[in-house]
């Protein structure tokens, strides 16, 4: 049997994109992405949170670090990719995460009335934020 890895997340950034560059000068920029689960247990509601980080190389990853900042939403679409090192006390480390092979940048849901469309409270907008480029002005 052929193996498969993909992973495809909606979420918003926990924290700015940070972008670097490698010794060749590639880009390679890290995010990370909170994914909610809401359900319920006995009439309760109970939500869950996963953290991910995500790694976009190249041109894309400039473009992550131009366009998207801390609660903004994405859709990312990868692979996951385990890593181990040794930690500087000498321990064995280990890290699954996900390399972007295409991230969408996803509008805030709309204001109705103190509300999101989709029932949910609005965090509202930051006014120190940049704006969400509209289609003409993505450069790719």
């Amino acid at each position: 049997m052929a193996d498969f890895n993909k992973v495809i997340l909606v979420g918003n950034l926990t924290r700015d994109p940070e972008l670097k560059y490698t010794q060749g000068g590639t880009a390679v920029c890290q995010l990370g992405l909170a994914v909610n689960r809401k359900y319920r247990v006995n009439n309760e509601q109970k939500e869950e949170i996963c953290f991910v980080d995500i790694t976009v190389w190249g041109k894309q990853g400039e473009n992550c670090k131009q366009y998207l900042a801390k609660g903004r939403p994405a859709l990312v679409e990868g692979r996951l990719q385990y890593r181990t090192w040794e930690g500087s006390d000498g321990q064995k480390r280990s890290k699954l995460d996900v390399v972007a092979e295409s991230v969408t940048f996803l509008p805030r849901a709309q204001q109705q009335g103190g509300r999101t469309e989709n029932g949910g409270k609005s965090a509202g907008m930051d006014s120190n934020e940049p704006p969400f480029p509209s289609g003409d002005d993505i450069p790719f």
